[in-house]
């Protein structure tokens, strides 16, 4: 969470109001879901060069399993009746009893929409990746997240 007590950190409408809170943003939510302003890295911060490329924009592409998944076995889906799991993704080098459960819901997650952001916010997540735990969702009109979304043209997770 962005500290406004912290002098790197500043707000894409200039300084935090004095009892602000930390978190990902300031003032409240609008009816398009944004809040009035987002905490980002100073300028001067930003200007001391990123460590990943800068990008404009991200997909909302949801939570997806990172390996490959399999149908559930007929125990599993006696035992776990009612949890609405499809789908069992066996964690990579083991020996398949360890993994995630997946239901339709979580497999089918991601609006697909792409979403751009102002020059500030783009900066803070090139010089920190790691800055925000949520984001802007222009689809679903929602901050969810970063694990849900891509950088725009990629396969690459945003904030990692």
């Amino acid at each position: 969470m962005a500290d406004p007590a912290d002098p790197r950190i500043t707000t894409t409408r200039g300084p935090a109001p004095e009892g602000t809170p930390p978190g990902p943003a300031v003032g409240p939510v609008g009816a398009d879901g944004m809040h009035d302003a987002y905490f980002v890295l100073s300028q001067a911060e930003r200007d001391k060069g990123f460590v990943r490329p800068l990008r404009l924009s991200y997909v909302h592409r949801g939570v997806r399993p990172r390996g490959p998944t399999r149908d559930l076995m007929p125990e599993e889906s006696e035992r776990y009746l009612g949890q609405n799991y499809v789908a069992f993704e066996p964690y990579p080098d083991d020996d398949g009893i360890a993994g995630r459960f997946w239901t339709a819901e979580q497999l089918r997650s991601g609006c697909g929409a792409c979403t751009t952001m102002g020059i500030a916010i783009a900066e803070t997540y090139a010089r920190e990746p790691k800055f925000y735990g949520s984001t802007f969702c222009a689809g679903c009109k929602k901050h969810l997240p970063v694990a849900e979304f891509v950088w725009a043209g990629t396969d690459e997770v945003v904030g990692s």
